[in-house]
């Protein structure tokens, strides 16, 4: 099992520790031993109490599995638990249906407010919507780790507030993975949200890749799933653009 630290602080940080490689890795056991070894991820929120890290290892040990990496996050002067695994384990040993039973049983016994168990290779794949505006390289960056296979996700569009020219970069890239492209022209008075929203309407959450615009909360009520922002702000102290000449301003 991969070290894990239980971290408690003002700061909302998470400290990751899988270092041990998903192909090279082989549970014990000899030549008997399944080689179709799958990875899975578990994502755990509760109230703290004594035993929690204890327990979840056991889940996830008692069915053959071996823990690679554990991110926990105890915020001070909070009574709230996170934690994130990543795991490898044997699906025959282990099925899939199995899994989401001891997990169901281990988040009834903590009054977990969230437990989410997912297996990339198994699962289905989460649809997802990107944002973006001008410029593209966080744009660029996801498009590369879905064509590398590192973010196992279908992207069923990509939406911008900025034109890109039919022999740019993205724009072939895009229609040569059959993405669609969506540009639509935002102003002041008008952020195109309800055509948005009837875009997105069949994704499981968005992806903000330096869209620099602002959602309103009318949108996020409607959509109604997660919204993940990438952005270079340091909210929310420092909104907007150029953060380190406004941290620099301010005298830190």
């Amino acid at each position: 099992m991969a070290l894990t630290r239980r971290v408690s602080s003002s700061i909302p940080h998470f400290f990751g520790f899988a270092e041990r490689s998903f192909k090279s890795y082989k549970l014990p056991g000899g030549p008997s031993s399944s080689s179709s070894l799958t990875h899975g991820i578990h994502v755990f929120h509760c109230p703290d109490q004594v035993g929690i890290v204890a327990k979840l290892s056991e889940c996830i040990a008692s069915r053959g599995g071996n823990i690679l990496g554990a991110d926990i996050f105890v915020p001070e002067k909070k009574n709230v638990f996170y934690s994130r695994n990543e795991f490898l384990f044997d699906p025959v040993k282990w099925p899939r249906e199995q899994m989401d039973e001891d997990f169901l049983n281990l988040s009834k016994l903590f009054s977990a407010t969230r437990s989410v168990v997912r297996v990339p290779d198994l699962d289905p794949k989460f649809k997802i919507g990107i944002l973006a505006s001008k410029q593209d390289h966080c744009l660029v960056d996801l498009l590369h780790r879905w064509q590398e296979g590192r973010l196992p996700v279908e992207i069923t569009c990509v939406i911008s507030n900025h034109e890109r020219g039919p022999n740019t970069h993205v724009i072939r890239f895009l229609e040569r993975n059959n993405i669609p492209y969506h540009f639509l022209n935002t102003t002041k008075e008008n952020k195109r949200e309800g055509e948005i929203l009837e875009l997105v309407l069949d994704t499981d959450f968005l992806v903000l890749a330096r869209y620099m615009q602002i959602l309103s909360g009318n949108f996020l009520r409607t959509y109604g799933k997660d919204v993940i922002n990438i952005h270079h702000g340091l909210l929310p102290s420092f909104k907007g653009g150029n953060p380190s000449k406004q941290i620099m301003l301010a005298g830190f």
